[in-house]
């Protein structure tokens, strides 16, 4: 870890937070402590949250899913096990943060995972097996641009980057991660036919999920496939239409 990380902060610095897609996800085995390991390609989007650090201590959160308080974006509030938090506490640091929110919360678009690796990229962090205690998308996010994703989430391998225009539809209802995991093995480990196999799972566990899958698919001509384990559905092209969210892939941050 540099030694500057160590360095009171002085002056207000602003850091930008990409979303993640999680383009292909592959469930690859189970390790004996319950994680599941994947195979996956991941990409950063032009959609972002937005922190401003400055001097002295404590967080606040405004806009998208600023007061959002369900179990399934439980790290969203000014909490001790806020992602943001427990970066600064990772890497030795104390800010006051203003984190204004874009990255709907709860919709598999890495939210908190993005930010807290916002905190990571700026005090010069490389440890992503360390990075990956806070989440498994977190070390990814530190990396960013796009990437295969193996292990937990803490192996991440650069790919080259791949200009892609995306639609996002996030319907108004959450998936749980761990629920969808525990659904994938009471089915018995199911290959998903559309590059995730963590899509029956998600449908099975929220079936209310197929109905906005069918709205994405007949506004686009396409398939709609799943981000991650929900609740964000995607395919590719600009397509708007109601709630309809149009995005692209952005390289890695120099």
């Amino acid at each position: 870890m540099p030694d500057h990380v160590k360095d009171p902060l002085d002056q207000a610095v602003t850091l930008q937070a990409p979303a993640k897609m999680t383009l292909s996800l592959r469930v690859t085995g189970v390790r004996p402590d319950g994680y599941h390991t994947l195979d996956a390609e991941m990409v950063s989007l032009s959609l972002a949250d937005r922190l401003v650090l400055g001097p002295g201590e404590g967080l606040t959160i405004e806009g998208e899913g600023a007061s959002a308080g369900d179990d399934s974006v439980k790290w969203v509030g000014v909490t001790s096990d806020n992602l943001v938090t427990r970066a600064l506490a990772l890497v030795g640091r104390t800010a006051s943060v203003q984190l204004t929110k874009h990255i709907p919360a709860g919709a598999g678009l890495g939210g908190g995972s993005a930010d807290a690796a916002a905190i990571l990229r700026w005090a010069g962090w490389t440890d992503l097996g360390a990075a990956a205690r806070l989440g498994a998308d977190v070390p990814f996010c530190v990396v960013g641009g796009r990437a295969r994703v193996r292990g937990i989430g803490e192996l991440v391998e650069r790919l080259p980057f791949r200009a892609l225009d995306l639609t996002l539809l996030t319907p108004p209802l959450g998936a749980s991660t761990p629920a969808v995991y525990a659904r994938w093995d009471a089915l018995g480990g199911p290959s998903g036919d559309n590059g995730n196999d963590l899509e029956p799972a998600a449908l099975a566990e929220v079936p209310e999920l197929a109905k906005w899958r069918h709205r994405l698919g007949d506004a686009s001509g396409q398939v709609p496939r799943l981000a991650g384990s929900g609740s964000t559905w995607f395919v590719e092209g600009h397509h708007p239409g109601p709630g309809h969210r149009l995005v692209s892939t952005v390289p890695a941050a120099p």
